[in-house]
């Protein structure tokens, strides 16, 4: 089977068993704020806005930025809330240009992504995890889960790094939450950092080796850069 190894990569995002909100207005409120910061963040073709009821969605010309801003957007939501992730890539065709309608192969990959993602949840071993990655598959049909034969393995590669950063994402304390979220704004020092959270910033510092923060901040760094 051939994939499309090219073409835009769409996100949609959910949020997390958000009936369970007893403030549901205040939680969207909150979902509009994340989405902003983020899409002043992370460079998109199609920035990151509320589509229906709990779901968002954005587009983006590479896979990192796709993967940066869906991590920028959980670690906005958390601790108060979560989100999941569906991203996938693949030919995009417009419906209607004047609401931004958009269909094809790329969107119904990233609608395969993102109920694998809500699946996965369900099972004790990857309860954890919130983003997944499909590619289109060229001849039509459904869309790919793992790497055919000579296609390099960047589908598993992509999906084995998710597993590994979102269960690192999904195990820190609500500190280092905060923590994370700062350290991933380029303007915000640990120095800064410790002042807000009352401690020192050696204590800052061991905090980011020691608890994931720095392994999660790393990766990141790293699937950024994918083309």
């Amino acid at each position: 089977m051939k994939v499309s190894a090219s073409g835009p990569c769409l996100v949609i995002g959910d949020l997390v068993q958000s009936r369970e909100a007893s403030d549901r207005r205040a939680l969207h409120d909150r979902v509009g704020q994340a989405l902003a910061r983020v899409n002043d963040a992370v460079k998109a073709v199609s920035d990151l806005h509320v589509t229906t009821g709990d779901e968002f969605q954005g587009s983006y010309a590479t896979l990192g930025a796709a993967l940066d801003a869906a991590l920028r957007v959980r670690v906005q939501l958390l601790p108060a809330s979560d989100a999941r992730f569906g991203i996938g890539r693949g030919p995009v065709t417009t419906l209607d240009e004047e609401r931004g309608i958009e269909d094809g192969a790329g969107w119904w990959a990233a609608r395969d992504a993102i109920e694998a993602a809500e699946e996965a949840a369900e099972r004790p071993a990857t309860r954890q995890l919130r983003t997944a990655y499909r590619v289109a598959a060229e001849e039509g049909g459904r869309p790919v889960e793992s790497s055919p034969v000579g296609t390099g393995g960047e589908v598993d590669a992509v999906n084995a790094a998710l597993h590994c950063q979102d269960h690192l994402v999904g195990s820190l304390s609500d500190r280092s939450i905060r923590l994370l979220r700062g350290l991933m704004d380029p303007h915000t020092t640990q120095s800064e950092l410790a002042a807000r959270e009352g401690v020192s910033a050696s204590a800052v510092s061991q905090r980011v080796r020691a608890g994931g923060i720095g392994v999660v901040l790393a990766a990141n760094e790293l699937l950024r850069g994918l083309p």
